[in-house]
């Protein structure tokens, strides 16, 4: 499977790329996009309904623009990255923007990829909720951990 945080990073240069980024703060900012969405969707697997609302997302049944996950990455990146940078509200406002674009494109790859052998949805379900994403002997050894809290 590809990995989760690859997955998201190549989102956010997809769409960061055509964003003028000083390039004194482009890694600082790529990264904590990357880092910003990954954290909402971690912390998001781990509340109750959390990985229904990821795989709405991801599936595509729920609009990135509208999902709880992608505010929470907003909410994150605001307040983890851009506060710090002080990058001039015109800047933020454009970066802040690319939140819903970079969650939706990556719900549209994983929603393109699912089944093909390359981007599993469950492996990503798994991994988000912190088990080891090595196909059906990993999700079953994960599972019966923690069926017997090991």
């Amino acid at each position: 499977m590809a990995n989760l945080t690859d997955l998201i990073m190549q989102q956010v240069k997809n769409y960061a790329g055509n964003v003028e980024i000083p390039s004194n703060v482009q890694n600082t900012v790529l990264n904590g996009l990357g880092d910003s969405i990954l954290g909402s969707l971690t912390q998001t697997a781990t509340k109750a309904g959390g990985l229904d609302q990821i795989k709405s997302l991801l599936t595509g049944a729920t609009s990135a623009a509208s999902s709880p996950i992608t505010a929470l990455a907003g909410s994150l990146f605001s307040n983890n990255i851009l506060k710090k940078l002080n990058l001039g509200s015109a800047l933020s406002g454009t970066l802040s923007g690319l939140i819903p674009k970079i969650m939706g494109g990556l719900s549209n790859f994983i929603k393109d990829q699912d089944g093909d052998g390359d981007v599993d949805l469950n492996d990503i379900l798994l991994t988000l909720k912190g088990g080891k994403s090595s196909g059906i002997l990993g999700a079953a050894t994960s599972i019966l951990g923690g069926l017997f809290k090991k």
